[in-house]
């Protein structure tokens, strides 16, 4: 099992933007300190808007954006969906596809707002522009991303993201390799205690949260549906 901290990592960011980069695969360009994705999944930055931030309007074109909510609130402006706010243990998905699409998120109070950036590759191309929406604090996973072509519930593919808030006890174990990671708490994986802004890397977990409460992303690969 491999652990990358988050604060071990260089801090960057642009326009109202705080951010550490902990994966950037070599699919998109890759990046010094940063791991590769798995499956389809090739980016995530654990990140902070400034208080009245905002990312500035700007185009996707074939890849899947993913935005996890941890604190505080964002108000997404676009080309789908504009208008939509999101507090803390919501998520939304942005299905670019060869139709493309344009937002600008943007933190509408004076304190600053925490949420995850992840982005995925769509295994066929071409496909129209759309969204999804998750509410995530009911104390379960959410698939938020992947599966079968025969679903509606998240955007097909092989890769899948789980993610939600869940309390101390939660147990839960994948097999295959896997990516954890952890904000807000504290889990123990595999024997090895993980706190907040750690992500593992590892051939199949054995996974239970031992803070009061803990926000987790989990992510996998699977072959066949």
């Amino acid at each position: 099992m491999n652990i990358l901290s988050r604060d071990t990592l260089p801090r960057g960011g642009f326009a109202g933007i705080e951010e550490t980069r902990l994966i950037k695969d070599a699919k998109i360009g890759g990046q010094n300190n940063t791991w590769d994705g798995l499956g389809s999944f090739v980016y995530l930055a654990d990140a902070r808007y400034v208080p009245f931030g905002e990312s500035g309007m700007h185009p996707h074109l074939e890849v899947d954006v993913i935005t996890i909510m941890l604190e505080g609130r964002l108000t997404h402006e676009g080309s789908m969906e504009h208008g939509q706010s999101m507090v803390a243990n919501q998520a939304q998905v942005q299905r670019a596809g060869g139709e493309g699409f344009g937002h600008n998120e943007i933190n509408p109070d004076e304190s600053r707002t925490r949420l995850l950036q992840l982005w995925a590759l769509p295994e066929a191309s071409g496909s129209a522009a759309d969204y999804k929406f998750y509410n995530t604090n009911d104390g379960e996973l959410h698939r938020i991303y992947g599966g079968s072509t025969e679903q509606t519930n998240s955007f097909d593919s092989h890769t899948l993201i789980d993610t939600g808030l869940v309390q101390k006890g939660y147990q839960t174990s994948r097999e295959g390799e896997s990516l954890v990671y952890v904000a807000n708490g504290e889990a123990v994986v595999n024997g090895q205690s993980l706190k907040d802004g750690d992500l593992i890397r590892a051939q199949g977990i054995e996974l239970e949260v031992i803070s009061e409460d803990v926000h987790l992303t989990l992510v996998t690969v699977q072959a066949d549906f």
